[in-house]
Parts: C-alpha cells; sequence; structure tokens
C-alpha cells in the first residue's frame, strides 16, 4: 500500500510540475507577445515622428539644381489671401527641404541653399498647391483666380504670369496676392513687402 502511495504521490507531483511548467511557459508567452507589440508599436510611432517632422516633399534633389550648400541667398516673400497674410513663421513651413525654405521662425526670408532651385519646389516641399490660377492650402482650400478674384504674382514690383519656374535671385521680394485689390492696395502691399528685414 505505500509503494502505490509513493507512486500516486509521484505522480501528482509530476502532473503539478508540468502543469506549472506549462502555465511559466504559456505566460512567458503572452509576456514576449505583449513586449513585441509594445516593441512594434513604439517602432512605428518613431517612424511616423520621424517622417512627419523632417520628411522632404519632393524627396531627393531638385531637378538641376546645384550642389547643396553651394550658394546661400535670400529672399523676402509676401502672401496675402484676401488682405490677410499668410504665415510661414509656425512650424508646419519651416526647415522642409534643405535645398531651400524657412529657417529660424521665420516666415518673411527664403533661403536658397543649391542654385536653380524654382519657387514651386519650395511649395511642393510645404504641401502647398501652386500654379498660375491656385494657390491651394495644405488642408485643401484654394484660391483660384475667377470672375471676383485673381491670383497674382510680383517680383520686385513687376507682375509675372507664374511663379512656379521662377528661381530667385539674392534680396528679390517676391509678393503672392489673392483678392480683387486695386491699384492702390497693390502697392501697398508691395511696401509693405520691401519693408521686411532678410535674416541670414
Amino acid at each position: 500500500m505505500g509503494r502505490k502511495d509513493r507512486e500516486e504521490r509521484d505522480q501528482e507531483r509530476e502532473s503539478f510540475y508540468q502543469k506549472r511548467q506549462k502555465t511559466q511557459f504559456k505566460n512567458k508567452a503572452i509576456a514576449i507577445g505583449i513586449l513585441a507589440g509594445i516593441v512594434a508599436v513604439l517602432g512605428i510611432s518613431s517612424y511616423n515622428f520621424y517622417v512627419l517632422s523632417s520628411q522632404v516633399t519632393p524627396q531627393g534633389e531638385p531637378p538641376g539644381s546645384g550642389p547643396l550648400g553651394g550658394i546661400h541667398i535670400h529672399a523676402g516673400l509676401l502672401t496675402m489671401i484676401y488682405g490677410q497674410q499668410f504665415d510661414y513663421s509656425s512650424a508646419a513651413y519651416q526647415i522642409k527641404s534643405p535645398y531651400i525654405g524657412f529657417q529660424k521662425g521665420n516666415g518673411e526670408t527664403v533661403h536658397m541653399m543649391a542654385a536653380n532651385v524654382t519657387m514651386g519646389f519650395l511649395f511642393d516641399s510645404l504641401h502647398i498647391g501652386l500654379d498660375d490660377k491656385c494657390f491651394t492650402f495644405p488642408d485643401k482650400r484654394s484660391f483660384c483666380t475667377d470672375d471676383k478674384y485673381t491670383l497674382k504674382f510680383y517680383v520686385n514690383h513687376h507682375q509675372i504670369p507664374s511663379l512656379r519656374n521662377y528661381v530667385f535671385k539674392d534680396h528679390d521680394r517676391i509678393l503672392i496676392s489673392y483678392g480683387n485689390e486695386n491699384e492702390t492696395q497693390i502697392n501697398s502691399q508691395l511696401d509693405r513687402l520691401d519693408g521686411f528685414q532678410l535674416i541670414t
């Protein structure tokens, strides 16, 4: 009788250890799964943060541009929509391309860091649509030439038909104006632009 009791106790003990090992293995597998999930979420979040905070759009070198850092020139840019200044000083528009853009929290001075970079590349990098008819905010609101309002471009007080392919020269003053302004109002906007203190 004693041997049978011992065998039963041994079987119970083995059964207990097996159950405990299975439970421990299961708990470890769950913990590893949770940890892997956390690592994956952190990895995805970090990648998304990097992309959103540093992405250059369009990516790569601007077509026909010179070497990065080959020059460093500046232009003043004023964009007026219905008589209100568009603010490029917010973080959403700062240093979106190493080739051309706004810096140091300033929204009035455009820096060009390579030769032959167009204004179209600047606006593409800011996710702003710009052609000879429409100025389109990143949230897709568009301001287009129609029967009542016009989109106009001025470089150094001279009106030009389009800005996309324009490559500015050092200390140019560029005005984008949308509305139904008369000549006096346009001159007032140009005077405002002339007053910008360009940062270097």
